[in-house]
């Protein structure tokens, strides 16, 4: 196992980017009047993930380190519930969203 440096090695930090990365591919096909409401939310939700996983970790203290995690698990959250109604309104389909479902609960 490889030595931990920096927070680009975390695993759960390149999950978070590869999810974030995901979304931006997904909501371009969205409707164009979506790009300040649902396009928004899930690409600011999504990059949340990574982003407060590397700020907690270059936090001084385990504590400050594991409530950053638990934002991280909110916007976790969040995206989850962008994605369903994204999928329930028309904006896309199981299919296109099954993959970042599934990275989201590993």
């Amino acid at each position: 196992m490889s030595e931990i440096k920096d927070f680009q090695d975390l695993i759960i930090w390149q999950k978070g980017m590869e999810i974030t990365e995901k979304c931006y591919y997904l909501t371009k096909s969205f409707p164009k009047e979506e790009l300040y409401s649902m396009v928004q939310q899930i690409r600011k939700s999504s990059a949340s993930i990574p982003a407060n996983i590397a700020e907690g970790y270059g936090r001084r203290s385990s504590g400050d380190y594991a409530r950053f995690l638990n934002i991280a698990q909110g916007s976790i959250n969040e995206l989850k519930t962008h994605l369903l109604l994204s999928q329930r309104v028309g904006l896309c389909e199981d299919k296109d969203i099954e993959s970042i479902i599934y990275l989201l609960q590993e």
